[in-house]
């Protein structure tokens, strides 16, 4: 899958006019803009090898032109592109409108019938064929969306956390969907709370070690079964061998007990080994008829992306986590030889099947609790923002990957090397002629047991900055996507979802991006720390300059949590790693000088201790508490709580640059002196009442107590 430079493609750094004709044409940007006032121009390496990954020859100045004369002629003749996109209410398609005078259309629609105008179309995504008076033909897949997602209902404030850190004196060393539910049911009926938002859920790629990273997914389509209540699975109280049930109990607490007693890490790898021990036990217990004749139906409805999935996971074990080094046969999920070893590994292909159908009604427990506890949204997924180069998506969807490409980003005032992150990108041609179908599948999936999804670097809808596999990051550029029929299909499966959309859009944001998420009712991403005005003075925005359309947080799972920026410590903790930039006294001046003016603003707007009283026990608290008054005093729609800031914890679930230096991703929540603290904990503490009080004084209710 590595791509390579073409033989003889051209040694000159910038491109010549028809290969950067060429790459426009084909979405491939020629440049980039790492600051307003700065344009680089994209190198002659960058534009070939992201058009060879797009399987346009660009070898040779005569293949060159024969690209772009063939790319000039069929945008020349075609009639429609592969797809279209219609938003309810809103004039026809230009596209459609362009068509010849005279052309006959046929539209099958998604729900079966059959029209001859775009006229009153239902939502879907539909078959569309246009026929000219010249007799060329075209058939296209026509997305209906409706024009915009509704707002939420109200205004709701809700918890943010990653649910491995969340252990609660049931969790086998790691929290799970057992503990999600109980933490929505708990935040809906006792705290008001309108949502709880997770880090990725998504089925990781096995190893040893396994990336703990909930950002590099062997699937996003598919959950982890990691995340299981081995427990709330009812076949498992008739599990035969009681010895080996009570032998994994035992081993379960000792793993729970290495977490919140003896202050070690979550040992994810151990987790799913005593997990795995208790499913293969439970596997062996006959379903019940009502049992079975549900999983027939998640069989059905998965179909082949199920078995698909299912089968990675099965020769993932007889061959490794790496499909490109599988024997040559099997790395072609439609061979002869993967068919042949489906069949012969069907009892393991059946296991795995049964854990992704168990896990997704687990899934769907905890958005049930949640809504019967009263929270308006619920359960708020996230969607990484791309999948691992070896996992099961990147095998079964090989045809919709750029080969030899991985996602990044290019360099900036942050990071001058620019960032590689190791993921494949879609190709935006295969998607369109598809119809965006692994994309809708995929948004489909999230959405059924989602109140709201999360979409990471939701700029990535419009374009992703391409790496080529070898290079460093500042030899990419970008390639864009049909930014329109993303929309349209994220907006068409969240409104049939009844689900709320939050894009991810912190950084470096393309002009005209955030305006048009606004338009179709995708709200942004707003952190306290990050909301200056960069127009102007630089000084901290004022609550009522903050947008109303996002949800609006102190700090993130990438960023220090509250107590930590407010004391410094995040500077202490990058100084100790190595990580610092500039010397150590100027980071700490630095650091100072912006949570100072923060703090100057919390007091002269009276949101400090000194004006509003209530329980606290220290300044920091009194800190933290006005931190999220000053969030309620923005017009926001969503307010979130990281929940870890409840108890004064101080330490980043994961710290961007580091690898095995910092443990990433393996951090239980924990108080202020580094102690893990348990869901129960959270529950009974005074310091998180303290902080929900604050929340829900700033919080409408609604007749029933809870927000609105």
């Amino acid at each position: 899958m590595t791509a390579q430079r073409p033989p003889g493609a051209p040694d000159l750094e910038l491109p010549c006019d028809d290969l950067s004709r060429l790459a426009e044409l084909h979405g491939v940007a020629t440049s980039y803009e790492p600051s307003p006032d700065r344009r680089v121009t994209a190198s002659a390496t960058a534009l070939t090898l992201a058009l060879a990954a797009l399987d346009i020859d660009t070898s040779t100045p005569d293949a060159v032109r024969g690209a772009l004369a063939a790319r000039e002629r069929e945008l020349r003749e075609r009639l429609l592109p592969t797809t279209v996109v219609c938003w309810s209410g809103d004039a026809e398609p230009e596209t459609l409108a362009a068509l010849p005078a005279g052309t006959r259309l046929r539209i099958e629609t998604e729900q079966g019938g059959s029209q001859a105008a775009v006229d009153q179309l239902p939502p879907g995504v539909h078959r569309l064929t246009a026929t000219a008076p010249d007799g060329r033909t075209a058939t296209t897949h026509l997305v209906v969306a409706p024009p915009r997602l509704p707002a939420p209902a109200g205004r709701s404030y809700g918890l943010l956390v990653q649910l491995y850190s969340l252990l609660s004196r049931r969790s086998w060393g790691m929290g799970d969907l057992g503990d999600l539910a109980e933490l929505a049911a708990w935040a809906g009926r006792a705290l008001g709370a309108g949502f709880v938002q997770v880090n990725p859920l998504h089925a990781a790629v096995p190893g040893t070690p396994t990336d703990p990273s909930p950002y590099r997914p062997s699937s996003r389509r598919f959950p982890d079964p990691v995340h299981l209540r081995v427990e709330d699975v009812p076949e498992f109280a008739y599990v035969e061998d009681r010895e080996r049930v009570r032998g994994l109990l035992e081993r379960a607490g000792r793993l729970r007990e290495a977490v919140l007693d003896k202050g070690e890490l979550i040992d994810r790898d151990a987790v799913w080994e005593a997990k795995r021990e208790a499913l293969e036990l439970v596997r062996e217990v006959p379903l019940g008829p009502g049992r079975q004749a549900a999983y027939v139906d998640f069989l059905a409805r998965e179909g082949q992306a199920l078995e698909d999935h299912a089968t990675w996971c099965a020769l993932a074990e007889a061959h490794g986590s790496d499909w490109s080094r599988w024997p040559a046969g099997l790395r072609d999920p439609r061979s002869p030889e993967t068919a042949r070893a489906r069949r012969e590994l069907m009892d393991r292909v059946d296991f795995h099947c049964r854990l992704a159908w168990l896990t997704d009604t687990q899934l769907t427990a905890a958005q049930r609790a949640a809504r019967e506890a009263g929270m308006p949204v619920g359960i708020v997924h996230d969607l990484a923002v791309g999948v691992h180069p070896g996992g099961a998506d990147a095998w079964a969807q090989q045809e919709y990957f750029a080969a030899g490409m991985s996602v990044g980003a290019p360099p900036d005032a942050f990071n001058a090397r620019g960032q590689d992150w190791g993921l494949p990108p879609w190709r935006p041609d295969r998607l369109a002629e598809s119809g965006y179908e692994p994309y809708r599948r995929l948004l489909r999936a999230l959405f059924r047991s989602a109140g709201a999804l999360r979409i990471d670097h939701v700029m990535g809808l419009f374009r992703l900055w391409w790496v080529p596999q070898g290079h460093a990051p500042t030899e990419g550029t970008y390639v864009r996507y049909d930014a329109e029929a993303m929309l349209a299909i994220l907006v068409l499966e969240a409104s049939r979802a009844g689900a709320v959309v939050i894009g991810e859009d912190l950084g470096t944001v393309e002009p005209g991006v955030r305006e048009t998420l606004r338009s179709r009712g995708v709200l942004g991403t707003s952190v306290l720390w990050f909301e200056r005005d960069w127009d102007g003075d630089g000084r901290p925005l004022p609550p009522a300059s903050w947008r109303a359309d996002c949800l609006a947080t102190a700090t993130t799972h990438d960023l220090p949590p509250t107590a930590a920026r407010l004391t410094g410590e995040h500077v202490e903790l990058r100084d100790g790693l190595g990580l610092l930039t500039r010397p150590l006294e100027q980071e700490r001046a630095q650091a100072s000088a912006d949570t100072g003016e923060w703090l100057e603003l919390l007091s002269r707007l009276g949101l400090l201790r000194g004006s509003h009283g209530g329980h606290c026990t220290s300044e920091e608290e009194a800190e933290i508490q006005a931190v999220h008054r000053f969030l309620l005093r923005t017009p926001a729609r969503m307010v979130g709580v990281w929940l870890p800031d409840g108890v004064g914890d101080r330490r980043p679930q994961n710290l961007p640059g580091t690898w095995d230096q910092y443990p990433n991703w393996r951090l239980p929540i924990a108080d202020a002196g580094g102690r893990a603290v348990t869901l129960e904990d959270l529950a009974a503490s005074p310091r998180v009442r303290a902080l929900v009080e604050v929340l829900r004084a700033g919080v409408p209710a609604a007749p029933d107590g809870n927000p609105v």
